[in-house]
Order: C-alpha cells, then sequence, then structure tokens
C-alpha cells in the first residue's frame, strides 16, 4: 500500500473525523457521565473493569463508526466518479484498500486513545494486579468498530443514497438499544436473549470486579465481526449485482457460526476470573489476588478480631476471615457461613475504618453478618449496624457506634442502639450470651423479624 496515498486519504476523507467523533464522544461518556467512583468495580480501580466499561460504550459509539463509515462510503458516488474507477486497470480489492485502510487506522487510534485514558487512572490507583484477561475485551471491541465502519462504507457503495448513513446509523442504534444488557442482578440480563444480545459489541458496565468475558465469547464475536468486515471489504469491491450478493456470504456466514459458539446463557457469558479470585492468606486472613495489597493492612486486625470471637464464641467462632467472592444482585443474599467471618471491601464500613475500628467492625461483622447490602434499613433503622455495635460491644467490653461510612449516624439510629446495649448490659451474663447467640442465628439465617425482636427485647 502506498503510504503517500494513504496519508493523503487520512488528510481529505471523512475517516478521521470518524476517529474525532469516537474519541471525543468516549471521552465525554467516560470522564464526565461516568466518571471515576469509589466502587471496587469502577472503571479505575482495575483493568478488567475498565476493559468492560469501555466496552460498553460501544452501545453508543459503535451506531456512530457505522453511519460515518456509510457516510464515507459515498464519496464515489456522491462526486460521480464511480463509472471513471471501473475503468481504472488496477483490481477493484486495491482501489478501496486504502480507504478502508485509512478508516481503520483512525478508528482503532482513536479507540485505543481511549483504552489508555482509562488505564492511566488504573495505573495511578492502589491495584497492584496486572492481568492479561482484558487485552481481548478491548482488541474485539476495535475489531467491532472497524468491522462496523467498513460495512457502513460497503452498503452505502452498493445502496448510494442520501438517506443511507441516517438509516445505518439509526439502525446500528436501534440494534444496540433492543440487544442491550444491564447489570441490573448478579448477572448482567437484558429484553433479548443472551444469544442474540452477544451480536453487539457493546456489553453490561461492570458491577462485579471478578467478572469477565469467557473465551466463546472473545472467539464467537471475533468469528462474527470478522465476517461482517469482510462483507464490508467485499461490498466496496463489488462491480456487479452478483457480486454484491456473494459478498453477503461472510456476515451470514459469520453470524450462523457465531451463534453456534457463543454461550446461551448469562452465567456461560459473564464468568468469574478465576486467577483474579483465588484466595491470597496470611494465616487465617485471606483476600482474593486481586485485592492481594490490602492484605497486609488487613490480617493483623482480622487475627485479633477472630481472637476476640473464640474468647466471645467459643467453639462456636469464626476460624477465618474471608474476602467473599459469591455473586449477588443489588440486595442480594449473601452466601452466609458460620464458620468464616466474611468480609465484603466494596463495603464502606470495613473500607474506611482504621486501627481498632478495623478490628471492631470485622467482630461485629463475626457477631451479626449483614445478609444484603449495607443500605438496607427497616423502619429507618439500620439493624445490621446496631446489631454488629452491641455484639462487638459486647465482646470487646466497651459500646461504640459502627459507623464511619456516616450512612447511620443519625439520632433515631444511635438512641435505637444504645438502647439495644442498655437492655443487654442490664441482663445476667448468662442471657447477655443468650441475647448475642440469638443474634447472630438471626442474622445467619437473614431472619429479619428474629433480629428485630432480639434487639428490641420482645425476643426476651
Amino acid at each position: 500500500m502506498n503510504v503517500r496515498v494513504l496519508r493523503t486519504e487520512l488528510r481529505r476523507s471523512v475517516a478521521p473525523w470518524a476517529g474525532v467523533a469516537v474519541l471525543t464522544t468516549g471521552l465525554l461518556f467516560l470522564l464526565l457521565v461516568l466518571g471515576p467512583g469509589e466502587s471496587t468495580a469502577d472503571w479505575t480501580v482495575q483493568w478488567t473493569p475498565m476493559a468492560l466499561t469501555v466496552r460498553g460504550l460501544l452501545y453508543y459509539l459503535w451506531p456512530v463508526a457505522v453511519g460515518l463509515g456509510a457516510l464515507q462510503g459515498l464519496r464515489d458516488p456522491r462526486s460521480r466518479v464511480t463509472e471513471l474507477m471501473a475503468t481504472v486497470p488496477r483490481p477493484a480489492w486495491q482501489r478501496v484498500a486504502v480507504p478502508s485502510a485509512a478508516s481503520a487506522v483512525t478508528l482503532t487510534s482513536a479507540f485505543l486513545a481511549i483504552v489508555a485514558t482509562g488505564g492511566t487512572w488504573v495505573l495511578l490507583g492502589d491495584t497492584t494486579y496486572m492481568p492479561l484477561g482484558w487485552l481481548p475485551i478491548v482488541l474485539v471491541a476495535a475489531l467491532a468498530l472497524v468491522a462496523g465502519t467498513l460495512f457502513g462504507m460497503g452498503v452505502a457503495r452498493a445502496l448510494p443514497s442520501v438517506l443511507t448513513p441516517p438509516l445505518m446509523a439509526v439502525g446500528a442504534l436501534v440494534m444496540t438499544v433492543l440487544l442491550q444488557q444491564f447489570a441490573d442482578e448478579a448477572l448482567p440480563t437484558g429484553n433479548a436473549p443472551n444469544l442474540l444480545a452477544q451480536l453487539v459489541p457493546g456489553v453490561a458496565l461492570p458491577r462485579e470486579e471478578l467478572l469477565t468475558l469467557a473465551p466463546s465469547v472473545h472467539l464467537g464475536q471475533t468469528v462474527w465481526f470478522s465476517g461482517m468486515l469482510a462483507t464490508g471489504f467485499a461490498l466496496l469491491a463489488a462491480a456487479s449485482a452478483r457480486a454484491r450478493l456473494l459478498a453477503l456470504a461472510p456476515v451470514l456466514g459469520g453470524a450462523a457460526l457465531a451463534l453456534l459458539i457463543l454461550p446461551v446463557e448469562p452465567r456461560d457469558t459473564y464468568v468469574i476470573d478465576k486467577a483474579a479470585a483465588e484466595l491470597v492468606c496470611d494465616g487465617p486472613v485471606c483476600v482474593t489476588e486481586m485485592h492481594r495489597d490490602r492484605l497486609a493492612a488487613l490480617a493483623p486486625h482480622g487475627k485479633e478480631a477472630l481472637r476476640v470471637l473464640q474468647e466471645a464464641l467459643g467453639v462456636d467462632a469464626p476460624d477465618v476471615v474471608r474476602e467473599e467472592t459469591a455473586l449477588r444482585g443489588p440486595m442480594g443474599k449473601r452466601e452466609l457461613s458460620d464458620e468464616a467471618v466474611l468480609i465484603d471491601l466494596d463495603d464502606p464500613v470495613i473500607v474506611r475504618a482504621e486501627g481498632e475500628q478495623l478490628t471492631r467492625a470485622l467482630v461485629g461483622q463475626g457477631l451479626a453478618p449483614h445478609c444484603t447490602e449495607r443500605s438496607s434499613w427497616i423502619n429507618g433503622i439500620g439493624l445490621d449496624e446496631i446489631s454488629q455495635s452491641v455484639g462487638a460491644g459486647w465482646a470487646l467490653g466497651d459500646f461504640r457506634l459502627i459507623d464511619w461510612a456516616g450512612h447511620f449516624d443519625g439520632p433515631e439510629h444511635r438512641e435505637a442502639g444504645e438502647a439495644a446495649w442498655g437492655r443487654l448490659t442490664a441482663l445476667p451474663p448468662a442471657e447477655q450470651r443468650a441475647w448475642i447467640g440469638d443474634t447472630r442465628t438471626a442474622a445467619l439465617a437473614c431472619d429479619v423479624r428474629d433480629a428485630r425482636g432480639v434487639l428490641t427485647g420482645e425476643a426476651f
């Protein structure tokens, strides 16, 4: 390919503007609409969530690329040089290779610039986990952008109408909207069947940091978008109606083959990254490989919390502190265990507590683990926080409200905690132990009614 001709194409075609549109739109969404957050699944924290977030932008960037590609494909018909170009002795595929390469270069560069922006945020963060599994997520997305653009160019060349670019863009947008998936449950779901939803390049924004895409998804989508790219290029080079019909074979064949490769169920599409979820331990305190950097700060307080729980509960005490890796949707129940203190590193109490506060929070979690997200309230009172505060106060010998996140620091919450503490300390030692045992049993069973009865004294 002549580099001088490619430079001319980059200066005078629509291709650079397509790159600018994708880059500008992507950065606006990433930095202003989504923005940095505090969740462990935020795009600024880990590599895989960053890649999935950038990939999620393709729900909106891909229709832009398809529409601008169609606009680029109208250049020869609009300039009325189609017949003139057909008389050139060079093969048709050589003539269309340069504009195709120009579009591929600009779009790939724009998308990689968005990825580089996200990667810079991750590098500036605290993570030490450097997986390679995020690369296929990004590479398939770049392939999808290029394939969509060339497909738009090819269709516009085959159907040279001023209506083709807007119709292509709107059609691509309707397709992505109808097949869009949302992270409303433990696994992303949507209105369309999961198998069809994988035919669009966008993915649901990550809710769980340990989730990634299965290898079969990468393979199936690579086949599908490669077929789309081949059809777009073939339509650009086609000079007859028969050639245009034959050009549809790659996209149709790619779709059929992709549907045989892509997973049918969401649980097979979005899978736990086993390498990231592998536990690393310091004695009885374990976190995932992804959070290895937090183990040193957590381990001493976890060991002290287990010692306190052993003295308080005896043989019934949990013997490990472990980061949970089970998936759950918003307000979904946790898979609790009486043998382990399960911690969620998205829990603002655990994240913000330091020193003795962290030990107290872990003791409270061991005595009265919350079974849903910490934002769950019952009649305006955070029962989890009250139960944990009272339990930890009993085990440590002094009462302090566990609330370093500032979510439950209102007078109602504080008064309820102090009232429960007063009722507990007024009981004989044996009944105090029974109170704590009943609280823990109700919490492990996720029985809110029993938990309320214990805290208000109605259960005694």
